[in-house]
């Protein structure tokens, strides 16, 4: 009965300190200083990286500007970032996935065609236009496509976290070393194929 009681203590600990990571940690105060800021005012809050974006020339290649926890330290316990993705004409957001938060986008501009795969491998899609907002569950593959192939794209994505995170599925699966022989057998084909896929996603020199 005592290592039963036991037994339990510990897959209850285990479920909570599940669940504590499962997001952004709360803090005890109202905002985290960095140990090297010692002047806290109004520019401490203030991130001016995505000015870049206002007024640019449209990207020539899929591009996302980052407003997260790397690139603006005051969310540091915020559970709050932003990213603007532009999209040229006939580019995509390969599928991936966000860990730590679900993704809620808003299209600025432009059309897309955006969908997700839940945990039962259902595959659900939309086709966006200018002014619509499209959530991604937190930690399902999903992707967006701009299927024009003259006009670009632009949209705004808030997410549940500092730091939500990116697995980017192709580059996970085909530019980190992972064996070719383990990658064939996983997909059912061969391995000259999987050799030609990493050849296609290794940097560019």
């Amino acid at each position: 009965m005592a290592l039963l009681k036991a037994f339990v203590v510990v897959i209850l600990w285990v479920g909570i300190a599940g669940t504590a990571k499962a997001g952004d940690p709360n803090i005890l105060t109202d905002f985290i200083v960095p140990p090297n800021v010692t002047t806290v005012d109004g520019s401490f809050f203030t991130y001016t990286g995505l000015r870049a974006v206002i007024g640019a020339e449209p990207a020539k290649e899929f591009k996302v500007h980052k407003a997260g926890l790397a690139e603006f330290p005051a969310l540091n316990g915020q559970s709050v970032s932003y990213a603007v993705l532009e999209y040229p004409a006939g580019t995509t957001n390969p599928p991936h996935t966000h860990p730590r938060s679900a993704e809620l986008l808003f299209l600025a501009n432009g059309a897309l065609q955006v969908g997700f795969v839940d945990t039962t491998n259902k595959l659900f899609t939309q086709t966006l236009q200018a002014g619509d907002v499209f959530v991604f569950p937190k930690g399902l593959a999903h992707f967006q496509y701009n299927a024009d192939p003259q006009k670009p794209a632009l949209a705004i994505s808030a997410f549940g976290s500092a730091n939500a995170g990116t697995v980017s599925l192709p580059t996970t699966l085909f530019a980190t070393g992972i064996d070719d022989q383990v990658l064939a057998i996983s997909f059912k084909i061969d391995v000259a194929t999987i050799q030609k896929l990493k050849a296609g996603l290794a940097p560019k020199p």
